[in-house]
C-alpha cells in the first residue's frame, strides 16, 4: 500500500517562499496568479498491514513528525501499490 502525504501551511502562515515564487512567475510574464503556497509531498510505502491500520499510522506519524500542526496542515491519500 502507498500513501500519498501533503503537507501545507496553514491559512494565514506566512509564507516566504511562496511569495518568491509568485515573484519570479510574474517576472517570467505569467499574468492573473494572486498566490502562490508552497508545500511538501511524501509518498510512504507500508507493507503487512490492513488499510485502516495503514490510514491510522499515518494520522500518527503525521501528528508526530511530518507536520508541525501548529502551523501545517497536512492530508493524505491511500492506494495499492
Amino acid at each position: 500500500m502507498k500513501a500519498h502525504v501533503y503537507v501545507t501551511l496553514k491559512r494565514g502562515i506566512l509564507d516566504p517562499a511562496g511569495k518568491a515564487v509568485l515573484s519570479s512567475l510574474e517576472s517570467l510574464g505569467y499574468k492573473g496568479i494572486s498566490q502562490v503556497r508552497i508545500g511538501k509531498y511524501m509518498e510512504i510505502d507500508i507493507e503487512g498491514r490492513s488499510k485502516d491500520e495503514a490510514e491510522k499510522d499515518i494520522k500518527d506519524m503525521c501528528e508526530r513528525l511530518l507536520a508541525n500542526t501548529t502551523i501545517e496542515d497536512y492530508s493524505f491519500e491511500m492506494d495499492d501499490k
